[in-house]
């Protein structure tokens, strides 16, 4: 299976605002995460990037324009990757809705936790899963096992998926930093993801991009790129 870069949007005018933007519309980048952006393009520039999927909102789509024209990729943009439904929540002061009862249910029981007009966060769980998953497996058969490709969401959609790849619980994914611009890299195989990086917000990622497979080879790959390596990371 593919490799997929799990991208965080960058800094939005609502970061920092002390409110809960959700899906409200015309959320742009501010200055801080229109640098953030052009960075991605220097960052990702020994990676080729065989697709970029997004959230259809502004703040995703102005993410990964910068790279999408310097690579020359279309981006696709899927709603299952969209920022979650915070319902009656958007748009309010979080100093207000740490106040709320349903405020402990979401650091602590998340899983239980179904916003008020809008969606659990265990249906965004299961969305944004399906809707990785299924990419994957449309890039892999276009591109290749070797391929990479970058789907850009929100923290805590991203967060949800993590979790999953992580084999975690969802009322654990509260422990999982996902900051404004930052990748975490996901590589699923026939019988398990491997999590190779989280919340990295500057390190090199040409190192993510697996070897093309000789054509000889290629199932004795596929079956050993599914298991994990016993004593360690190699090299370590």
């Amino acid at each position: 299976m593919a490799t997929v870069i799990l991208l965080r949007h960058a800094r939005s005018t609502a970061n920092g605002s002390g409110v809960l933007a959700g899906r409200t519309p015309k959320v742009a980048l501010d200055d801080s995460g229109a640098k953030q952006a052009a960075n991605l393009v220097e960052r990702l520039a020994g990676v080729p990037v065989a697709a970029i999927v997004a959230s259809p909102l502004l703040r995703c789509k102005q993410t990964v324009a910068p790279l999408a024209a310097a690579q020359g990729i279309r981006v696709v943009t899927d709603a299952r990757l969209s920022e979650v439904d915070y319902g009656e929540w958007t748009g309010r002061k979080l100093s207000v809705l740490g106040k709320e009862p349903l405020w402990k249910v979401v650091q602590q029981h998340p899983s239980a936790a179904v916003f008020p007009g809008g969606e659990g966060l265990a249906a965004v769980q299961a969305r944004a899963v399906a809707a990785i998953r299924a990419h994957d497996t449309r890039i892999t058969e276009e591109h290749g096992a070797h391929a990479v490709w970058i789907a850009c969401s929100h923290g805590d959609v991203i967060k949800a998926v993590l979790a999953d790849a992580l084999g975690q619980h969802l009322d654990s994914f509260q422990r999982i930093v996902v900051d404004p611009a930052s990748v975490s890299v996901v590589r699923y195989t026939d019988t398990r993801p491997f999590v190779l990086r989280t919340n990295d917000n500057g390190g090199e990622l040409a190192s993510i991009v697996p070897p093309k497979p000789k054509k000889t080879a290629r199932k004795a790959a596929s079956d050993a790129a599914s298991d994990a390596v016993v004593g360690g990371t190699p090299g370590r």
